[in-house]
């Protein structure tokens, strides 16, 4: 099983081509260590891109300043939901879930992410 550390990377979507007709990249933020986890999204205003939580199964909105999308990830990488989360809201447990990406919402659809699609994320570097 792959470790996973913070850092930076790219996630592309099978099937899914931008106007110069290559796979969708997607910019992504990797949020391996407990504090970096913990951390996500809290005190944004935005995200361009997404941020993966790893390990994780389930999150929560609680002092979120905007509307996110999350995806559920298995072990593999594919994925096993998609939520559209208001600020204030506390997500279900995805027993399967292993990994979470977020982003803000509306950008899950428009790259094509729906339920037992699977993506590619390349981590570029890492910072501890």
């Amino acid at each position: 099983m792959r470790k996973w550390r913070n850092g930076v990377g790219t996630m592309t979507v099978p099937g899914q081509v931008d106007a110069a007709d290559t796979d969708t990249a997607v910019k992504v933020e990797i949020a391996a260590s407990y504090k970096a986890r913990r951390r996500g999204l809290l005190g944004r205003d935005g995200i361009d891109g997404a941020i993966m939580l790893t390990p994780c199964n389930s999150v929560h909105t609680f002092r979120m300043r905007f509307t996110i999308d999350v995806a559920y990830l298995d072990k593999e990488l594919k994925v096993v939901d998609v939520r559209t989360m208001e600020p204030g809201r506390l997500g279900m447990v995805r027993f399967r879930g292993r990994h979470v990406l977020e982003a803000e919402a509306g950008a899950m659809a428009e790259w094509g992410l729906r339920p037992g699609v699977r993506v590619a994320i390349e981590a570029a570097s890492h910072a501890d």
